[in-house]
């Protein structure tokens, strides 16, 4: 099944742009562009996870009366 989706000239533009090939469907490049973003989306939300859990731990680390006493020497 197959449908119809209006799209900006300048968005077409684009696409056009993005194809690896003259003969590369549109359906398979919107494809591959969603596939790449699910794939960020997922990478990223690593990225936030690992920098919370070092944010907590670098707060530990640094905030402490040793660093404080080096601060005033």
């Amino acid at each position: 099944m197959k449908t119809t989706i209006q799209i900006d000239k300048e968005v077409l533009n684009a696409l056009k742009e993005l194809k690896k090939h003259s003969r590369q469907t549109y359906n398979e490049l919107i494809s591959e562009l969603i596939t790449f973003y699910k794939n960020v989306s997922i990478n990223n939300q690593y990225d936030e996870f690992l920098h919370k859990i070092q944010q907590e731990k670098m707060k530990e680390l640094w905030d402490n009366k040793e660093d404080e006493a080096w601060e005033n020497v």
